[in-house]
């Protein structure tokens, strides 16, 4: 079956009812239009095949790595795969072990519970989840003190998947059972975020120019969620203004969003700047970096800083954060002599 007539059956709303709605619609539903992650696909297909072959959930899996890249996506392509389905909850969600309960003991034979953020599971609800996930047991106690018991329940045969930002944060017993695999999802290549813009401006029916591509892939952070935002915001910019999605309508859009040719917003400018401005370009510390800009200290480290280094344009050093030669030239800053030195 094609992907355009799962599609029509999934649901019956217009593609152009709400953003909420475009994301899910330009989710791949088949192996085939997931582009990149080659390595973890090529596994996924050989986990699955095998599972199928012996008649038998698949084990557990862990995704992890920056958002955006497609964790969730992959437990959907798993489930459609298995031709099972999928509860989908999250780790703040599940705030009491009874939550925990009422979703296991609702689950299937051959059902995939996703979690997401899984690490932010409280550690009462992880103890419980381990005879789950291992032994296909649910362990609950009735009543408190010396009269306290406990009933054993036996679960259906599941595969939980989960997604994570932060695999640090997972207690070690808890990475441990997932005995299917732990997979890190890798940032995607300029000519992959390319693929994804021209195939969701398919799905859209959006005609753009191929330099006009090139131009949101350049900008997209290396991340399909981003460069599906951004191509949606460049096709309302075209329509207001009358005009063909080109290279100039996307600068132009962009522009406007204060996104610049290295994908920088306003907020990763300014760090920037912060630094360079107010400290000489470093080293300085990351508490000091968030109260100037009047930031959460988490906020700057997980949401800005990954990509500035990624792109060469921030560094850690012993004695805090430096940024390099190439923000300089970026910014149009004149460099100091002695900068060199500082990334020692």
């Amino acid at each position: 079956m094609s992907s355009d007539k799962i599609r029509k059956e999934k649901s019956n709303t217009t593609i152009d009812s709400d953003d909420s709605f475009l994301d899910k619609s330009l989710r791949p539903l088949l192996w085939d239009e997931y582009i990149g992650q080659k390595t973890i696909k090529d596994n996924l297909k050989i986990l699955l095949t095998a599972a199928k072959e012996r008649n038998h959930p698949p084990e557990h899996l862990l995704f992890y790595g920056p958002p955006g890249l497609g964790k969730t996506t992959l437990a959907y392509l798993i489930a459609k795969e298995l031709g099972a389905q999928v509860k989908v909850t999250s780790g703040p969600a599940i705030a009491k072990v009874g939550d925990l309960a009422s979703i296991l003991t609702n689950l299937s034979a051959g059902d995939i519970l996703f979690i997401d953020e899984v690490h932010r599971l409280n550690k009462m609800i992880e103890e419980v989840l381990y005879p789950a996930m291992e032994s296909g047991t649910l362990n609950i106690i009735i009543g408190k003190g010396p009269g306290a018991r406990v009933i054993q329940l036996d679960l259906p045969p599941f595969t939980l998947i989960s997604a994570t930002t932060r695999v640090a944060l997972i207690s070690s017993p808890l990475r441990s059972r997932f005995s299917g695999g732990t997979f890190r999802l890798e940032f995607y290549d300029q000519a992959e975020i390319g693929q994804i813009i021209d195939r969701s401006a398919k799905i859209l029916g959006i005609e753009i120019e191929p330099e006009a591509v090139k131009e949101i892939a350049r900008r997209s952070r290396f991340t399909p969620r981003i460069a599906n935002h951004l191509l949606k915001r460049c096709r309302d910019y075209a329509q207001v203004a009358r005009e063909p999605i080109s290279l100039k309508t996307v600068r132009s859009a962009l522009s406007l969003l204060s996104i610049d040719e290295l994908g920088l917003n306003q907020t990763d400018r300014q760090i920037l700047e912060t630094i360079i401005e107010k400290f000489n370009g470093g080293p300085v510390g990351l508490n000091t970096i968030a109260t100037s800009l009047s930031e959460e200290d988490a906020t700057v480290e997980d949401v800005n800083e990954p990509y500035l280094i990624q792109v060469g344009l921030l560094e850690r050093t012993p004695r805090g954060r430096v940024v390099t030669r190439k923000a300089y030239e970026h910014l149009g800053f004149d460099q100091p002599t002695d900068q060199s030195s500082k990334l020692l």
